[in-house]
């Protein structure tokens, strides 16, 4: 046990933990889960990170206002670290995305701006980088801020390098949602563990990567137009209707072994195989990238470490697809359960 002056002091330093039953024999299947973190999610270290950096350069002032565009997991990390450092903040979120998401940034105290669906992620920015603009609030641009990947670089990177230290690592196993994550864990691995292959997820309908199809970006690195390889999928977190530029600068200096589609069927039904065979709580984007990771598998050499990274808690994703076979009801073998005994049953 320990004390800590913040809840801020508390985020990282997540477990890598072995995954027994999933997989083939003879391969080393391991995930970092970055639920542990304060809020929930991998984002929660994004969030420090970007803020910490503003006030140092002296662009974020005591007392102003903060605001960010957010599918939910940044905003529920920025909504804890402006709370636990006295920011004001205002999200916005598009009404695609869970419920469960909106109520947890409104209780942390933001102010949450619900855009509509047909704006997609990129009208979403834009109307971020509108309201900063018009009012003066502090934007911190999560996908195309270097502060994010510095975040991970100097934080996720190193555990993971601790963690591996005596064993190795032969493939690390990520996806992108701004690229933070893949930009600056794979810098340092690049450099530092080079035998680790990295590769990367994305979502089957929305094969941004794989098209090989380059983004178009503003002056100021954010998107100039929505990508044409994106369709809509289950992954609520992973892969905007663009190609942020923080993904596009890791892809270009990272050493990338391969890119692997994932289906939204196969993700979901990979997070419910992590709960109900490992005891292991996570959401859709983590059962995409162990998804990918168990692609890894199958073909990886005998005794090869396969590191997988899971962004957030399943608690994302209550109201969403993911919980859908988990009724609220008893089914009818737990009501036989319940009869098999005479205390409470129906007489008749």
């Amino acid at each position: 046990m320990a004390r800590f002056e913040s809840i801020l002091d508390t985020i990282g330093h997540t477990p890598s933990v072995r995954v027994h039953r999933l997989g083939p024999q003879g391969v080393n299947l391991w995930v970092k889960v970055e639920a542990f973190n304060p809020l929930g999610s991998v984002k929660d270290r994004l969030a420090l990170g970007v803020i910490e950096a503003a006030e140092r350069s002296g662009e974020l002032k005591p007392g102003m206002t903060v605001i960010e565009a957010t599918s939910g997991n940044t905003g529920i990390g920025l909504a804890m670290v402006c709370a636990a450092k006295g920011y004001p903040l205002v999200l916005l979120m598009p009404e695609t995305f869970s419920i469960e998401r909106r109520k947890l940034m409104r209780f942390l105290g933001a102010k949450l701006v619900i855009t509509p669906a047909a704006l997609r992620a990129k009208g979403m920015v834009d109307k971020t980088k509108e309201l900063a603009a018009k009012h003066g609030w502090y934007f911190t641009r999560q996908f195309e801020n270097p502060a994010n990947p510095e975040m991970h670089a100097r934080t996720t990177a190193r555990e993971i390098l601790t963690d591996f230290a005596d064993i190795g690592l032969d493939y690390w196993v990520t996806g992108y949602g701004t690229g933070g994550t893949l930009n600056g864990v794979s810098r340092v691995l690049n450099a530092e563990s080079p035998k680790t292959k990295i590769i990367v997820c994305e979502p089957a309908d929305a094969p941004l990567l794989e098209s090989h199809q380059a983004q178009e970006y503003n002056e100021d690195g954010t998107p100039a137009v929505a990508h044409p390889a994106w369709k809509p999928h289950p992954m609520q977190g992973w892969t905007p209707d663009f190609i942020p530029k923080l993904t596009s600068e890791g892809m270009a200096q990272a050493r990338i072994e391969s890119i692997v589609p994932i289906a939204g069927a196969e993700a979901i039904e990979t997070s419910r195989a992590l709960a109900a065979k490992e005891g292991i709580f996570v959401g859709i984007t983590s059962g995409a990238t162990m998804a990918g990771a168990l692609k890894v598998a199958a073909k990886a050499p005998q005794g090869s470490n396969i590191l997988a990274m899971l962004p957030d808690t399943a608690e994302r994703y209550l109201s969403t697809p993911l919980f859908a076979e988990a009724g609220n009801d008893m089914s009818a073998e737990e009501q036989a359960i319940f009869d098999s005994t005479p205390l409470g049953r129906d007489p008749s």
